[in-house]
């Protein structure tokens, strides 16, 4: 649901780990790299506070669309970042997860950044072969073991329905592709859990809550190896408490394949119409343990440190409100002092 850029740096070449933490038979645990300040300073400070607490960094890059519109060998600013902060990453003993993201991480939806003149849909051959090219390119480049081509899906397929077909054909095409490249790259897309649950007001359809489309997961199988879901439950539910013992579960049952939260969080305070607090973020942690341990291959909690709004506020715009929804979901405050959240986070990593 939120894709903060850490913005560009620049580093000294780096060496790749001899060994992934993928390799191990647990749970990957991990953040987005989003720093508390949109500052070179705040970036450095967010990765060596990741790398206490998590394995993996998940990087969710829009798509540079004009550039990697003809080839994948496109040169790019995006890539120069990537690059970079994939080198500080590995300084600080932390792999990556890949999300190949066209959408607006504040509203899912619409596309991000297309060219003028370019047409919304993924029907349109120019977003078809950007997409493609850019993907490859990330593969190449970075040789991910997991690799999502777009996030929350089905919140964009809600309002376009249209436009659902032309996506599958195009993931399809693309996953395909992936194989005969790097066969041993994992490859899914994510879909948000709360609205494929008909939970979010205003995004039902006319169904009942809990009837789940579970017709737009298995559109992409055989497709599919991971079943990846993004959840913040604070938009269905008044507190964590509220969320009932058999919310996630239903995966368990649907598929035998792994399963993955690759987005999600609960913020540690009240803001705007949603419920927060310090104890309902620990609940949020302890209900997705509780319900989806055992069958997880990662889990990536939205941010490790709380935002500051006046940084992050003029760079979102106009969804600068929705971007405050997110902004206090840290298990860090701004000033670096930890909440308890960030304890249970870490016991439920060490297997406790």
């Amino acid at each position: 649901m939120l894709l903060l850029a850490a913005g560009a740096c620049t580093f000294g070449a780096g060496t790749k780990a001899s060994s992934s933490v993928f390799d191990a038979k647990r749970t990957v645990f991990g953040f987005f790299p989003s720093p508390t300040r949109l500052t070179i300073e705040s970036v450095f400070a967010t990765y060596s506070n990741m790398a206490s607490h998590a394995d993996v960094v998940l990087h969710q890059p829009n798509i540079p669309w004009k550039e990697f519109l003809r080839t994948p060998n496109a040169k790019s600013q995006t890539l120069i970042d990537l690059s970079n902060q994939m080198i500080i990453g590995r300084m600080n003993g932390l792999d990556a997860i890949f999300v190949v993201d066209p959408l607006n991480g504040l509203n899912r939806r619409e596309f991000k950044g297309l060219p003028l003149g370019w047409k919304p849909k993924f029907s349109n051959r120019d977003v078809r072969a950007a997409f493609t090219n850019f993907t490859i390119r990330i593969l190449r480049e970075f040789k991910p073991r997991y690799l999502g081509l777009a996030s929350e899906v089905n919140t964009y397929i809600d309002t376009h329905p249209d436009d659902f077909s032309a996506y599958v054909s195009l993931y399809k095409e693309t996953y395909a592709l992936i194989k005969r490249i790097l066969p041993t790259t994992q490859v899914f897309v994510t879909f948000q859990w709360e609205d494929l649950n008909n939970l979010v007001n205003g995004m039902d359809e006319g169904r009942k809550p809990y009837a789940t489309k579970w017709e737009l997961v298995e559109a992409f199988e055989p497709m599919l190896d991971v079943w990846a879901i993004s959840s913040y439950p604070f938009v269905a539910f008044k507190t964590p408490a509220d969320i009932p013992a058999n919310y996630y579960t239903p995966l368990l049952a649907r598929t035998k394949k792994p399963l993955a939260v690759a987005e999600g969080g609960h913020s540690s305070a009240s803001i705007a119409v949603f419920n927060g607090s310090t104890n309902g973020q620990i609940e949020y942690l302890r209900v997705i343990q509780r319900q989806l341990a055992p069958r997880l291959k990662f889990w990536i909690y939205l941010i490790i440190t709380d935002l500051d709004r006046k940084t992050y506020g003029p760079a979102a715009g106009h969804e600068s409100s929705t971007l405050n929804w997110f902004s206090r979901m840290g298990f860090l405050d701004m000033d670096g002092n930890a909440k308890p959240s960030l304890a249970v986070w870490d016991d439920i990593r060490a297997g406790r």
